[in-house]
């Protein structure tokens, strides 16, 4: 299990982005604490992870991948305080502590998610990669982030509140809403090292089948989790009625198809001439996790 590295590409990568908000010319003090509270106040670190260990299994060094690694990690801390507002999913509680819309106000909130996303760009921006794969890297996130990913995503999940929705319509949501910045983070890595197509590809069947896992497996914990081990209200998706696979598979094919979904990610891993151990010790770990 890949704890132990994930702790370190945690304290690395809120190292990096500490280091960098605290570089910015502050010109209101209550935003600029917004934004620190939504991006250093705790995470799992996930995306920033994965893009460390696919740039690392190519032999690049973190140093060059802590830009990419800070940019994915600052869109997606901007979506979660954009997620919690009254207009969205409206949230209180976000990884154990008040949101940001609770700790400042609604109006600050906004700007602080708006100001973290331009954030990320700037740092791709200054990214140590050449023009090239700069330029790719801002494409790929810009899509992944936006109305073919992400946002669009979540444009779908707020349209299906209320309703009943199929299988094949509850994937392609959470493969925009969740998949989509994961596939990125892999991206991210593999076009910092210069990834041939064919690694990208395999890369890419890897990262669609645990993003998709990985919110299999956190509608899982919505039911069998509790408040204080997942830092949100437990069974705030059944509250809010959003369909969700333990809802339409029952529980147990719900764990069984996220058990599946590994196994396939794993697949595509084994056929690269690289070794993965960590990224296959990363994917069991997803449907492993308790929060």
């Amino acid at each position: 299990m890949p704890v132990v590295q994930i702790q370190q590409n945690q304290q690395r990568v809120n190292d990096f982005l500490s280091v960098a908000l605290s570089q910015i010319t502050i010109n209101e003090p209550q935003l600029h604490q917004a934004m620190n509270h939504g991006l250093l106040l705790g995470g799992k670190r996930i995306r920033p992870f994965l893009v460390y260990a696919v740039g690392e299994m190519f032999g690049v060094e973190k140093s060059q991948l802590d830009n990419a690694a800070g940019a994915i990690e600052s869109i997606h801390a901007y979506s979660l305080i954009h997620d919690d507002l009254p207009a969205m999913d409206d949230d209180a509680l976000r990884r154990g502590q008040p949101t940001c819309h609770i700790t400042f106000d609604e109006a600050t909130a906004i700007l602080a998610g708006d100001s973290l996303q331009t954030f990320a760009f700037e740092l791709i921006g200054q990214a140590p990669q050449n023009a090239e794969q700069r330029l790719e890297m801002m494409q790929c996130l810009s899509k992944a982030s936006g109305y073919q990913g992400m946002c669009g995503g979540q444009a779908l999940d707020l349209a299906a509140t209320n309703k009943q929705v199929s299988l094949a319509q509850l994937e392609q949501i959470h493969r925009l809403k969740t998949g989509a910045l994961i596939c990125a983070a892999v991206e991210l890595g593999a076009i910092a090292a210069n990834a041939s197509r064919t690694h990208r590809e395999l890369l890419n069947t890897f990262a669609q089948n645990i993003g998709l896992a990985f919110q299999v497996h956190d509608d899982i914990l919505d039911v069998i989790g509790d408040t204080e081990t997942l830092g949100k209200p437990q069974g705030s998706d059944e509250a809010a009625n959003k369909s969700t696979y333990p809802a339409l598979l029952g529980l147990e094919s719900a764990q069984d198809k996220a058990k599946q979904l590994i196994e396939q990610a794993i697949s595509s891993l084994q056929a690269l001439p690289f070794d993965s151990t960590l990224l296959q010790a990363f994917a069991r770990y997803i449907i492993a996790r308790n929060q």
